[in-house]
């Protein structure tokens, strides 16, 4: 203890012959006195208390079983005293007694039951045993504050010393004075002690039973060492595998997951706080490191300042940054991604309705679905006729402008070899039935439409971003290495202008990824798409168990990362649980752990899944496509932000690729 307390303490000992048993059965926890007891300690003051123990030799047996026969005698009622007495009796009438044990006593019941219960006692193992305690209290300066500082050192050992009168039976703890006790207690030496049983032992030394008790704190989950196969990786460079964290729990290792196995799909899970965007923000930076294909959408927006905070300076020329928050340089326009410019025409519309109908599902019915396609298919049908890309902005003014309207639909060409693989005649029937309906009918088909494209599409940000003819982001160069982080608070942006816009953007992603089709495989650059909120942004019209299974012959890896299982659909939840081979589970909810627990079982339960400590994770990987055992670790904290680099992000990656050349491919290569 620290030089400058006051200390005293004590030793137990057993009061009685050792032979006989305390009490060991008890309707409470023999804890809660000690824990209550501690309870008292203010700030500055510290407690101690030893149990020391160790198995009692066989001399020492012999000595405990010679006590248990004089309990045998005392029972018989001819121990002591009275055995001296009958014996002169019995001499003195002439009679010859062949041993003690013929004489005849009176048999005491007290000492029978006592007898009866030090016979348990020795017939199991036996433990030498003491007691200790300690108590400190800080040294004031005047006199009388050292006196209470006495009187306050002798009530806490007193109480301390008490905790254990709940063990009193036939035998109980007597209190003994101890000699230098902050020494003795440090030395944690053992003389010789009373012999007690393994059962005694127990209720003097156990781990809390009642997990509501004062003082306790409930264990955690426990920590299970990763598998060889897992460890293994952790050998590997960084351009074959992305650093997770460390094991806690047997041989301290790295934790690391191959990029190869990376292709069969991340589930990250856990709630706010708990570490999901300092391993996102890793495993991007060891992307970017490598010259991997980095896509990031983050909805809250720390993610992405914590990757551009951190990008080193030769890397920041690949980067795209799309943020309705970040000051852009005078006559800067922001970066565009127009959903109508490139592409598959019809995969382009079935995204866009398909989205729309996901996200408004409840005010979205099949006139309103079909009015959207059929407003689409025009314009991207008559965008040669018009020599400009269509944008999305064009839609309301096609259905609200007459005029606009005719000259579009008079430039729809009159076979099918336009851009637009789609029956011209089905485009003109549409039309034709709706410039037969009166202004009120119109208004009627396109209202529920145009309230929400104009919700959207008001926005100057969003109108920036996905609005004009020209697109400026080029996903498939992004793909080949290069760096798009979207930034999408739905503080700014709201809930569903956020969502539409994501949800664009990942259909884009994916647009993109597709069209690797064409190259051969071994041409194709490892790249991943980094969701957070991923339940906000997955809306396209095919499954999600087709996309991801597609995405590993495209080599995008897809690390979907939320906070609870309510967040998502049954269909995503069962394509995100069967689908994505490496789980990475944060603490969770009870609700969440039950239903997540038998991906860790049997090495993990549902209760270490809710209660895992902040960045320690639960983990099962993929290794060369078989499934490996669940363990657990801890995510390593972010590197430091680069100095300076905070408040100066958009301006510097405007700059870099401005002045920057690109000489990304050469160093690859």
């Amino acid at each position: 203890m620290p030089a400058h307390l006051a200390v005293t303490g004590g030793r137990l000992r057993l009061a009685r012959n050792e032979a006989l048993p305390t009490r060991t059965g008890h309707d409470v926890d023999p804890l809660s006195a000690l824990l209550s007891a501690a309870q008292a300690l203010t700030a500055g003051e510290f407690a101690a208390v030893q149990v020391l123990a160790r198995p009692a030799t066989g001399a020492r047996t012999r000595r405990f079983r010679r006590r248990l026969g004089k309990l045998r005698l005392a029972a018989s009622g001819v121990a002591g005293p009275s055995l001296r007495m009958q014996m002169f009796d019995a001499l003195t009438l002439g009679v010859v007694s062949k041993a003690p044990s013929r004489i005849s006593g009176r048999v005491d019941p007290v000492a029978a039951a006592a007898l009866r219960q030090a016979v348990v006692k020795n017939s199991g193992s036996l433990w030498e045993t003491e007691v200790r305690y300690a108590v400190g209290v800080p040294t004031p300066d005047g006199v009388e504050e050292r006196r209470w500082t006495r009187r306050r050192l002798r009530g806490l050992a007193h109480g301390f010393a008490s905790a254990f009168g709940m063990h009193s039976g036939l035998n109980w703890w007597a209190r003994k004075p101890l000699r230098d006790p902050d020494r003795a207690m440090a030395q944690r030496w053992l003389a010789r002690g009373h012999l007690v049983s393994t059962v005694e032992l127990a209720a003097l030394a156990h781990l809390p039973l009642d997990g509501d008790m004062a003082g306790v704190v409930r264990a955690g989950a426990q920590c299970v060492a990763p598998p060889p196969q897992v460890t293994a990786n952790a050998s590997c460079s960084s351009t074959e595998a992305r650093l997770l964290g460390d094991s806690d729990a047997g041989t301290s290792s790295v934790i690391g997951l191959r990029i190869a196995d990376g292709r069969q799909h991340a589930h990250i899970l856990g709630a706010t706080g708990c570490g999901k965007s300092t391993l996102m923000g890793r495993i991007i930076l060891d992307d970017v490191a490598a010259c991997r294909g980095v896509m990031v959408i983050d909805p809250k927006g720390d993610l992405v300042a914590d990757v551009l905070d951190r990008l080193p300076d030769e890397t920041r020329h690949r980067v795209v940054l799309i943020d309705p928050i970040a000051e852009l340089p005078a006559g800067e326009l922001r970066p565009c991604l127009n959903v109508l410019a490139e592409g598959d025409p019809e995969l382009m519309v079935d995204n866009l309705v398909g989205i729309f109908r996901r996200i408004f599902a409840s005010s979205w019915g099949p006139r309103t679905d079909d009015v959207l396609r059929a407003s689409c298919l025009t314009l991207l049908a008559t965008a040669e006729a018009r020599t400009k890309p269509p944008t999305l902005a064009e839609v309301p003014r096609l259905l609200a402008d007459r005029n606009y309207r005719e000259r579009v639909v008079r430039e729809l060409p009159d076979d099918r070899t336009g851009s637009v693989a789609a029956s011209i005649a089905v485009l003109n029937d549409f039309w034709d039935g709706y410039r037969n309906l009166s202004e009120a009918g119109r208004q009627a088909v396109c209202a529920p439409l145009l309230n929400k494209l104009r919700a959207f599409l008001l926005r100057d940000f969003v109108a920036q971003t996905v609005a004009r003819e020209q697109s400026t982001v080029n996903l498939r160069k992004v793909l080949d290495g290069g760096i798009l982080l979207v930034r999408l608070p739905k503080g700014v942006l709201g809930d569903e202008t956020a969502r539409l816009l994501g949800s664009f953007i990942v259909a884009a992603a994916w647009q993109a990824a597709s069209e690797r089709a064409k190259s051969e495989q071994g041409a194709r650059i490892d790249a991943s798409l980094y969701i957070d909120e991923a339940a906000n942004f997955l809306n396209l019209p095919y499954p999600l168990e087709d996309m991801l299974a597609e995405a590993r012959a495209y080599r995008l890896s897809l690390v979907l990362a939320h906070q609870n299982l309510a967040q998502l659909t049954p269909e995503l939840r069962e394509g995100i649980s069967a689908n994505t081979r490496n789980k990475v589970f944060f603490s969770c909810s009870p609700e969440d752990a039950k239903a997540l627990a038998p991906h860790v079982a049997p090495q993990l339960t549902e209760h270490d899944l809710a209660h895992l400590d902040g960045y320690q994770a639960a983990v099962r990987l993929s290794v060369d496509g078989a499934r490996t055992p669940a363990f657990t670790m801890r995510t390593r904290p972010l590197p430091e932000p680069v100095e300076g680099r905070a408040g100066l992000r958009t301006r510097s990656i405007t700059e870099k690729r401005k002045a920057g050349r690109d000489d990304f491919q050469t160093r690859r290569g």
